[in-house]
């Protein structure tokens, strides 16, 4: 037998580690002083720490560890366990290698316009909403102000108040601007009956999106970023896209208060 500071260097196992594995009854020493405490191992115990190493190396928690080295290590459940852990790391790989794409991509475009963009794009889960909304076809952007007089008027009409910020969804833009404004509602059975505004449910996405500081008139510079930012870090579009009102101009109705916060929303996948 071998006191524990001996094992230790022997297995290259810090003997911090040895004690926690002798708590958890991973691996119990043969004999413990009675008098003093002192922890004492065996040769071939060597052989016990080494499958408990090996595996761990294959990233398998402690608790799978204990329970394969009681089982008797049946190769089946091994495999299982395998697998499992393979698709894992895969999974994890995968999410490093994307953000390997996306430094890459930022790394690009602080090379070829030589300084910071004004925006910072980010992917994340839009969840599903209930909407009320107006739906038409109009001749330009800010045509859509009379959709959204009359969109509140009904609303009004109705009693029914909004729940978050108003946003216009964009179903084509060419040749026609197809353009769908909408009030996020409650959703509690409520059923809209008006022959143009109507209530639905809004798929969730995941959506590639930047927030746009100031008039409108400068939005086509936070379009022109996103879209050149999705192009270049191999996503596409998969469905229209938003204008979300975070704040609104002035009720002056001034189209170029500074103010104005704009998120921008298009839905995304991977190519």
């Amino acid at each position: 037998m071998m006191k524990i500071g001996f094992f230790s260097k022997l297995s290259q196992v810090p003997v911090k580690t040895l004690r926690y594995y002798d708590e958890i009854g991973l691996l119990k020493p043969l004999k413990i002083d009675p008098f003093t405490g002192c922890r004492y191992y065996s040769v071939s115990q060597l052989s016990r720490l080494n499958r408990i190493l090996a595996l761990k190396d294959l990233s398998l928690s402690l608790d799978q560890i204990a329970h394969l080295l009681a089982e008797g290590l049946p190769v089946e459940q091994l495999r299982g366990m395998l697998r499992l852990k393979e698709i894992e790391i895969e999974e994890e790989m995968k999410v490093e290698q994307e953000k390997l794409a996306r430094v890459a991509a930022r790394l690009r475009q602080i090379e070829q316009e030589n300084e910071m963009s004004n925006y910072d794009i980010v992917i994340k889960k839009v969840d599903a909403q209930e909407i009320a909304s107006l739906r038409e076809i109009i001749p330009a952007y800010p045509e859509q102000g009379q959709l959204w007089e009359e969109l509140e008027g009904v609303l009004g009409e109705k009693k029914i108040k909004p729940i978050a910020p108003c946003f216009t969804l964009y179903h084509a833009d060419e040749p026609e601007i197809d353009a769908e404004v909408c009030e996020p509602i409650a959703k509690n059975g409520t059923v809209l009956e008006h022959p143009r505004v109507k209530s639905r449910s809004l798929q969730g996405a995941e959506m590639a999106t930047l927030i746009h500081h100031g008039p409108f008139a400068t939005l086509s510079n936070a379009y022109e970023a996103l879209l050149k930012w999705i192009e270049g870090n191999g996503y596409r579009i998969n469905g229209p896209y938003r204008e979300i009102y975070l704040q609104s101009p002035s009720e002056s109705g001034n189209q170029q208060d500074h103010d104005v916060i704009t998120e921008i929303q298009f839905p995304v996948e991977k190519i």
